[in-house]
Protein backbone atom coordinates (compact mmCIF):
# COMPACT_ATOMS: atom_id res chain seq x y z
CA UNK A 1 0.00 0.00 0.00
CA UNK A 2 1.29 3.43 -0.92
CA UNK A 3 2.30 5.60 2.04
CA UNK A 4 -0.18 8.38 2.76
CA UNK A 5 1.44 11.76 2.06
CA UNK A 6 0.99 14.38 4.78
CA UNK A 7 1.32 18.18 4.52
CA UNK A 8 4.38 17.97 6.75
CA UNK A 9 6.14 15.89 4.10
CA UNK A 10 6.36 19.14 2.14
CA UNK A 11 8.15 21.11 4.87
CA UNK A 12 11.59 21.07 3.22
CA UNK A 13 10.47 21.88 -0.34
CA UNK A 14 7.97 24.50 0.91
CA UNK A 15 10.80 26.32 2.69
CA UNK A 16 12.94 26.18 -0.45
CA UNK A 17 10.08 27.47 -2.59
CA UNK A 18 9.61 30.50 -0.33
CA UNK A 19 13.28 31.35 -0.91
CA UNK A 20 13.04 30.70 -4.67
CA UNK A 21 10.01 32.98 -4.98
CA UNK A 22 12.36 35.90 -4.32
CA UNK A 23 14.09 35.09 -7.61
CA UNK A 24 10.93 35.31 -9.72
CA UNK A 25 10.62 37.98 -12.40
CA UNK A 26 8.68 40.61 -10.45
CA UNK A 27 6.86 43.59 -11.93
CA UNK A 28 9.82 45.96 -11.30
CA UNK A 29 12.18 43.49 -12.97
CA UNK A 30 9.88 43.21 -15.97
CA UNK A 31 9.77 47.00 -16.17
CA UNK A 32 13.58 47.04 -16.31
CA UNK A 33 13.51 44.65 -19.26
CA UNK A 34 10.83 46.72 -20.96
CA UNK A 35 12.76 49.96 -20.58
CA UNK A 36 16.26 48.57 -21.20
CA UNK A 37 18.24 50.49 -23.81
CA UNK A 38 20.95 47.88 -24.20
CA UNK A 39 20.81 44.11 -24.42
CA UNK A 40 23.36 43.88 -21.61
CA UNK A 41 20.81 45.43 -19.24
CA UNK A 42 18.33 42.64 -20.05
CA UNK A 43 20.96 39.96 -19.56
CA UNK A 44 21.86 41.41 -16.14
CA UNK A 45 18.23 41.26 -14.94
CA UNK A 46 17.92 37.64 -16.06
CA UNK A 47 21.22 36.70 -14.48
CA UNK A 48 20.01 38.25 -11.22
CA UNK A 49 16.94 35.98 -11.48
CA UNK A 50 19.24 32.97 -11.85
CA UNK A 51 18.15 32.35 -15.43
CA UNK A 52 21.47 31.61 -17.09
CA UNK A 53 25.17 31.72 -16.76
CA UNK A 54 27.11 32.81 -19.80
CA UNK A 55 26.17 34.86 -22.84
CA UNK A 56 22.64 35.34 -24.16
CA UNK A 57 21.46 37.48 -27.07
CA UNK A 58 17.85 38.60 -26.35
CA UNK A 59 17.44 39.96 -29.89
CA UNK A 60 17.68 36.53 -31.53
CA UNK A 61 14.45 34.44 -31.22
CA UNK A 62 16.17 31.08 -31.78
CA UNK A 63 18.86 31.88 -29.21
CA UNK A 64 16.18 33.12 -26.80
CA UNK A 65 14.22 29.86 -26.95
CA UNK A 66 17.41 27.80 -26.70
CA UNK A 67 18.26 29.67 -23.48
CA UNK A 68 14.79 29.81 -21.88
CA UNK A 69 13.56 26.23 -22.38
CA UNK A 70 16.32 24.57 -20.30
CA UNK A 71 15.51 26.97 -17.44
CA UNK A 72 11.97 25.60 -17.31
CA UNK A 73 13.34 22.06 -17.52
CA UNK A 74 15.71 22.65 -14.60
CA UNK A 75 12.82 23.99 -12.53
CA UNK A 76 10.82 20.79 -13.17
CA UNK A 77 13.82 18.63 -12.26
CA UNK A 78 14.28 20.66 -9.08
CA UNK A 79 10.63 20.25 -8.08
CA UNK A 80 10.68 16.52 -8.85
CA UNK A 81 13.70 16.06 -6.59
CA UNK A 82 11.80 17.42 -3.59
CA UNK A 83 8.11 16.71 -4.21
CA UNK A 84 6.71 13.68 -2.33
CA UNK A 85 4.35 13.05 -5.27
CA UNK A 86 5.68 13.54 -8.82
CA UNK A 87 2.14 13.85 -10.19
CA UNK A 88 1.95 17.46 -8.96
CA UNK A 89 4.82 18.27 -11.29
CA UNK A 90 3.42 16.09 -14.08
CA UNK A 91 0.31 18.30 -14.28
CA UNK A 92 2.59 21.13 -15.43
CA UNK A 93 4.99 19.05 -17.53
CA UNK A 94 2.27 17.41 -19.65
CA UNK A 95 1.70 20.70 -21.48
CA UNK A 96 4.91 19.99 -23.40
CA UNK A 97 3.89 16.41 -24.20
CA UNK A 98 0.85 17.75 -26.02
CA UNK A 99 2.75 20.62 -27.63
CA UNK A 100 5.30 18.16 -29.01
CA UNK A 101 2.57 15.77 -30.12
CA UNK A 102 0.82 18.52 -32.10
CA UNK A 103 4.07 19.44 -33.81
CA UNK A 104 5.18 15.88 -34.56
CA UNK A 105 1.80 14.82 -35.97
CA UNK A 106 1.59 17.87 -38.22
CA UNK A 107 5.19 17.41 -39.29
CA UNK A 108 4.49 13.77 -40.14
CA UNK A 109 1.29 14.62 -42.05
CA UNK A 110 2.81 17.52 -44.00
CA UNK A 111 6.31 16.12 -44.42
CA UNK A 112 7.91 19.06 -42.60
CA UNK A 113 10.81 19.30 -40.16
CA UNK A 114 9.48 20.58 -36.81
CA UNK A 115 12.55 20.01 -34.64
CA UNK A 116 13.04 23.73 -34.05
CA UNK A 117 9.77 24.03 -32.11
CA UNK A 118 10.03 20.87 -30.00
CA UNK A 119 10.66 21.16 -26.25
CA UNK A 120 12.16 18.18 -24.42
CA UNK A 121 10.80 19.02 -20.96
CA UNK A 122 7.59 16.97 -20.81
CA UNK A 123 6.81 13.76 -18.92
CA UNK A 124 7.78 11.69 -21.95
CA UNK A 125 11.32 12.10 -23.32
CA UNK A 126 11.15 13.54 -26.81
CA UNK A 127 12.95 10.57 -28.37
CA UNK A 128 10.39 8.15 -26.91
CA UNK A 129 7.45 10.29 -28.01
CA UNK A 130 8.81 10.62 -31.54
CA UNK A 131 9.27 6.84 -31.79
CA UNK A 132 5.78 6.11 -30.42
CA UNK A 133 4.12 8.49 -32.89
CA UNK A 134 6.05 7.24 -35.93
CA UNK A 135 5.66 3.54 -35.05
CA UNK A 136 2.15 3.64 -33.61
CA UNK A 137 3.40 1.72 -30.55
CA UNK A 138 1.80 3.81 -27.79
CA UNK A 139 1.74 1.22 -25.00
CA UNK A 140 4.55 2.90 -23.05
CA UNK A 141 2.90 6.34 -23.00
CA UNK A 142 0.57 7.78 -20.32
CA UNK A 143 -2.91 6.43 -21.12
CA UNK A 144 -4.60 9.74 -21.99
CA UNK A 145 -1.71 10.83 -24.20
CA UNK A 146 -1.70 7.52 -26.05
CA UNK A 147 -5.45 7.67 -26.67
CA UNK A 148 -5.10 11.31 -27.77
CA UNK A 149 -2.47 10.39 -30.36
CA UNK A 150 -4.66 7.61 -31.82
CA UNK A 151 -7.68 9.94 -32.17
CA UNK A 152 -5.66 12.88 -33.48
CA UNK A 153 -4.00 10.68 -36.13
CA UNK A 154 -7.42 9.48 -37.22
CA UNK A 155 -8.70 13.07 -37.49
CA UNK A 156 -5.69 14.12 -39.54
CA UNK A 157 -5.96 11.11 -41.84
CA UNK A 158 -9.70 11.67 -42.31
CA UNK A 159 -9.91 15.46 -42.60
CA UNK A 160 -6.33 16.60 -43.35
CA UNK A 161 -7.19 19.53 -41.06
CA UNK A 162 -4.44 20.26 -38.47
CA UNK A 163 -6.70 22.72 -36.64
CA UNK A 164 -9.24 19.99 -35.85
CA UNK A 165 -6.42 17.79 -34.64
CA UNK A 166 -5.16 20.59 -32.36
CA UNK A 167 -8.63 21.13 -30.87
CA UNK A 168 -8.91 17.42 -30.10
CA UNK A 169 -5.47 17.34 -28.50
CA UNK A 170 -6.32 20.38 -26.36
CA UNK A 171 -9.41 18.58 -25.07
CA UNK A 172 -7.34 15.51 -24.24
CA UNK A 173 -4.73 17.71 -22.54
CA UNK A 174 -7.24 19.14 -20.06
CA UNK A 175 -8.80 15.69 -19.56
CA UNK A 176 -5.33 14.35 -18.75
CA UNK A 177 -4.67 17.24 -16.33
CA UNK A 178 -7.94 16.69 -14.50
CA UNK A 179 -7.45 12.92 -14.33
CA UNK A 180 -4.00 13.26 -12.76
CA UNK A 181 -5.16 16.03 -10.41
CA UNK A 182 -8.00 13.83 -9.14
CA UNK A 183 -5.63 10.90 -8.66
CA UNK A 184 -3.45 12.97 -6.33
CA UNK A 185 -6.41 13.59 -4.01
CA UNK A 186 -5.51 17.30 -3.79
CA UNK A 187 -8.61 19.49 -3.84
CA UNK A 188 -6.36 22.53 -4.39
CA UNK A 189 -4.78 21.06 -7.54
CA UNK A 190 -8.14 19.84 -8.83
CA UNK A 191 -9.61 23.29 -8.23
CA UNK A 192 -6.73 24.87 -10.17
CA UNK A 193 -7.32 22.59 -13.17
CA UNK A 194 -11.08 23.19 -13.11
CA UNK A 195 -10.46 26.96 -13.02
CA UNK A 196 -8.10 26.60 -15.99
CA UNK A 197 -10.85 24.78 -17.89
CA UNK A 198 -13.34 27.52 -16.98
CA UNK A 199 -10.94 30.07 -18.47
CA UNK A 200 -10.54 28.08 -21.69
CA UNK A 201 -14.32 27.70 -22.11
CA UNK A 202 -15.00 31.37 -21.37
CA UNK A 203 -12.53 32.36 -24.07
CA UNK A 204 -14.16 29.94 -26.51
CA UNK A 205 -17.63 31.30 -25.71
CA UNK A 206 -16.65 34.94 -26.20
CA UNK A 207 -14.60 34.32 -29.35
CA UNK A 208 -17.36 32.19 -30.91
CA UNK A 209 -19.99 34.86 -30.29
CA UNK A 210 -17.73 37.62 -31.65
CA UNK A 211 -17.13 35.59 -34.83
CA UNK A 212 -20.86 35.06 -35.26
CA UNK A 213 -20.48 31.28 -35.21
CA UNK A 214 -23.31 29.00 -34.08
CA UNK A 215 -23.56 26.70 -31.06
CA UNK A 216 -22.65 23.62 -33.12
CA UNK A 217 -19.23 25.14 -33.76
CA UNK A 218 -18.78 25.80 -30.06
CA UNK A 219 -19.94 22.33 -29.07
CA UNK A 220 -16.96 20.72 -30.76
CA UNK A 221 -14.39 22.90 -29.00
CA UNK A 222 -15.54 23.21 -25.36
CA UNK A 223 -13.76 21.25 -22.64
CA UNK A 224 -15.57 19.14 -20.05
CA UNK A 225 -14.61 19.25 -16.37
CA UNK A 226 -14.80 22.90 -15.35
CA UNK A 227 -16.82 24.41 -12.52
CA UNK A 228 -19.22 25.80 -15.13
CA UNK A 229 -21.24 23.11 -16.88
CA UNK A 230 -20.77 22.84 -20.66
CA UNK A 231 -24.54 22.56 -21.21
CA UNK A 232 -25.02 25.90 -19.42
CA UNK A 233 -22.31 27.51 -21.59
CA UNK A 234 -24.03 26.25 -24.74
CA UNK A 235 -27.34 27.69 -23.52
CA UNK A 236 -25.76 31.13 -23.07
CA UNK A 237 -24.16 30.78 -26.49
CA UNK A 238 -27.51 29.96 -28.08
CA UNK A 239 -28.93 33.08 -26.41
CA UNK A 240 -26.16 35.22 -27.97
CA UNK A 241 -24.40 35.87 -24.67
CA UNK A 242 -27.35 36.73 -22.45
CA UNK A 243 -26.61 35.47 -18.94
CA UNK A 244 -22.83 35.28 -19.46
CA UNK A 245 -21.96 37.32 -16.37
CA UNK A 246 -24.39 35.39 -14.18
CA UNK A 247 -22.99 32.09 -15.48
CA UNK A 248 -19.47 32.91 -14.25
CA UNK A 249 -20.49 35.09 -11.32
CA UNK A 250 -19.64 32.45 -8.71
CA UNK A 251 -16.17 31.74 -10.14
CA UNK A 252 -12.76 33.42 -10.04
CA UNK A 253 -13.46 34.54 -13.61
CA UNK A 254 -16.30 36.93 -12.75
CA UNK A 255 -14.36 40.06 -13.79
CA UNK A 256 -13.30 38.41 -17.03
CA UNK A 257 -16.92 37.49 -17.75
CA UNK A 258 -18.01 41.09 -17.21
CA UNK A 259 -15.38 42.27 -19.69
CA UNK A 260 -16.29 39.44 -22.07
CA UNK A 261 -19.94 40.51 -22.09
CA UNK A 262 -18.85 44.08 -22.79
CA UNK A 263 -16.65 43.27 -25.79
CA UNK A 264 -19.42 41.28 -27.46
CA UNK A 265 -20.60 44.74 -28.48
CA UNK A 266 -17.17 45.68 -29.88
CA UNK A 267 -13.63 46.43 -28.73
CA UNK A 268 -10.36 44.55 -28.38
CA UNK A 269 -9.78 41.23 -26.65
CA UNK A 270 -6.62 42.35 -24.84
CA UNK A 271 -8.09 43.26 -21.45
CA UNK A 272 -10.46 40.29 -21.54
CA UNK A 273 -7.57 37.87 -22.15
CA UNK A 274 -5.59 39.43 -19.30
CA UNK A 275 -8.55 39.19 -16.90
CA UNK A 276 -8.94 35.49 -17.73
CA UNK A 277 -5.32 34.97 -16.67
CA UNK A 278 -5.83 37.18 -13.61
CA UNK A 279 -8.79 35.04 -12.54
CA UNK A 280 -6.60 31.94 -12.48
CA UNK A 281 -3.91 33.88 -10.60
CA UNK A 282 -6.60 34.90 -8.11
CA UNK A 283 -7.40 31.26 -7.42
CA UNK A 284 -3.71 30.51 -6.86
CA UNK A 285 -3.19 33.50 -4.55
CA UNK A 286 -4.39 31.48 -1.57
CA UNK A 287 -1.21 29.40 -1.86
CA UNK A 288 0.68 32.39 -0.43
CA UNK A 289 -1.25 32.02 2.83
CA UNK A 290 -0.52 28.29 3.25
CA UNK A 291 2.80 27.61 5.04
CA UNK A 292 3.44 24.11 3.69
CA UNK A 293 1.78 21.31 1.74
CA UNK A 294 1.21 20.87 -1.97
CA UNK A 295 -0.35 24.34 -2.45
CA UNK A 296 2.94 26.32 -2.32
CA UNK A 297 4.47 23.82 -4.77
CA UNK A 298 1.56 24.19 -7.20
CA UNK A 299 1.50 27.98 -6.79
CA UNK A 300 5.22 28.27 -7.50
CA UNK A 301 5.10 26.12 -10.64
CA UNK A 302 2.13 28.11 -11.94
CA UNK A 303 3.94 31.39 -11.16
CA UNK A 304 7.04 30.15 -12.98
CA UNK A 305 4.91 29.27 -16.02
CA UNK A 306 3.40 32.76 -16.02
CA UNK A 307 6.89 34.24 -15.72
CA UNK A 308 8.03 32.13 -18.67
CA UNK A 309 5.13 33.39 -20.82
CA UNK A 310 5.60 37.02 -19.74
CA UNK A 311 9.32 36.93 -20.47
CA UNK A 312 8.76 35.59 -23.98
CA UNK A 313 6.13 38.30 -24.58
CA UNK A 314 8.58 40.99 -23.44
CA UNK A 315 11.51 39.73 -25.49
CA UNK A 316 9.54 38.96 -28.66
CA UNK A 317 7.78 42.33 -28.31
CA UNK A 318 11.16 44.05 -28.28
CA UNK A 319 12.40 42.01 -31.25
CA UNK A 320 9.31 42.87 -33.32
CA UNK A 321 9.34 46.53 -32.31
CA UNK A 322 6.09 46.68 -30.34
CA UNK A 323 5.61 49.81 -28.25
CA UNK A 324 6.25 49.62 -24.50
CA UNK A 325 2.66 50.64 -23.76
CA UNK A 326 1.26 47.74 -25.80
Amino acid sequence: MKKQIKDTDYLAISARIRAMENMLLTQPRMEKILEARKEEEITKVLLDCNYFSGQFNPSEPAEMDAALTPVRGRMFADMLSGAPDARYVDVFRMKYDYHNTKALLKGQALGKDVDHILMDIGRVPLKELRTAISSGEIGGLPVCLGDAIVEAKDVLNTTRDPQLSDVLLDQWYYRDMLTVAKETGSSFLEGYVRTRIDGVNLRILVRTLRMGKNVDFMKGTLVEGGNVDVAAILKVGADRGNGLVELYGFTDLKEAAIEGASILKGGTMTQFEKLCDDGIAGYLAVAQTIPFGEAPLIGYMAAHETEFINLRILLIGRITGLSNDL
